[in-house]
């Protein structure tokens, strides 16, 4: 068994776990400033019983990187080490709101704003975190060997929006399904909006990225490879198709699911773009795993663990489904 290509599935399958999971609560947040304040209090006890778990996987991508592929990792952080902590802190602040917003009348104005101005900042560095990537990392001798401010292009900030319209998407539809009332009626007309600007950015990211790269251009335009890898933009416009239909018949369910959808085709365009290169067009994920027997011993954890996560997620949102109304939740 090739337990390298193995645990790369499993980093993949937790980063875009993470990306859909906590992307919503994220995308709550960043819409937090356009809503009343009833309209707040539901939309933030429709995702405080989960949003501690859904951050699970960012651990286990993280963690998992940095156990299981160590060189990838240490020439990773250092070329984006400034997004990285500026996604900690809007994480911390985000999640201190969650516990004060409901513990103050006069100073509740300041949780908002740490609330949504947290969300913000960290999707839009996750966003630059991964244009850098796509743009590429100067290696020299297994290490790091660009500026401290490589991650800081036009192409990284473009990536950062981007990641901030698909997120604010994705939290619009989560409250689509959660909510009722004024905040439903407002949001489809939103998600609209947001669905066209989220697309576009797609796009444009699209066309950007073969310039950047030679290597992507021709992973995508030479023949075989572009006879399969052309699946993706025909999926992801049939899935903008019925996304665009749900919204115009008010299907939030099925509007999610399609969103769902969009990114799963962005994560396949990514993952075809950079493999089998942990660090793209510089260090193969062969040539950044950790030993063989560390390998097989980690993996024996996470047959284990794996599972266990995946059980009690679902179970959480089983016990808390359905809508959710301004003076019930977290609070309480």
């Amino acid at each position: 068994m090739d337990y390298a290509v193995i645990w790369a599935v499993i980093i993949a399958f937790a980063v875009f776990a993470y990306v859909i999971l906590d992307g919503f609560d994220l995308g709550v947040g960043i819409l937090f400033p356009s809503l009343n304040d009833d309209e707040k209090d539901a939309a933030m006890n429709s995702i405080a019983p989960i949003w501690d778990g859904n951050e699970t996987w960012l651990v286990l991508g993280g963690g998992g990187l940095f156990a299981v592929f160590p060189l990838a990792y240490a020439i990773i952080m250092p070329a984006v080490y400034a997004p990285i902590i500026a996604m900690l802190i809007g994480l911390i602040f985000r999640g201190v709101a969650f516990e004060y917003r409901y513990r103050t009348k006069k100073g509740r104005y300041l949780w908002d704003w740490s609330f949504a101005g947290g969300s913000m900042v960290a999707t839009f560095s996750q966003g630059m975190i991964l244009g850098t990537l796509l743009q590429g990392i100067e290696v020299a001798d297994r290490q790091y060997a660009g500026g401290w401010f490589d991650w800081l292009t036009p192409f990284s900030l473009f990536c950062g929006l981007a990641v901030t319209a698909g997120y604010t998407l994705l939290g619009g539809c989560w409250l689509l399904i959660k909510t009722t009332g004024s905040i439903e009626e407002k949001l489809f007309i939103k998600c609209k909006k947001l669905s066209l600007l989220f697309l576009g950015a797609i796009g444009v990211v699209s066309v950007w990225l073969p310039f950047i790269s030679s290597d992507i251009a021709a992973r995508w335009f030479t023949f075989p490879n572009a006879a399969g890898f052309f699946l993706i933009p025909a999926i992801s416009a049939l899935a903008a198709y019925q996304l665009w239909n749900a919204l115009s018949t008010r299907r939030a369910g099925a509007a999610y699911c399609w969103t769902l959808v969009i990114y799963l085709m962005a994560f396949a365009g990514f993952a075809i773009s950079i493999f089998p290169y942990m660090v793209p067009r510089a260090v193969t994920l062969w040539d950044a795993a950790a030993p063989d027997n560390s390998l097989i011993f980690l993996f024996a954890g996470a047959v284990v663990l794996l599972p266990i996560i995946i059980i009690y997620s679902a179970y959480s949102y089983w016990v808390f489904r359905g809508k959710v109304r301004a003076d019930e939740g977290y609070h309480e």
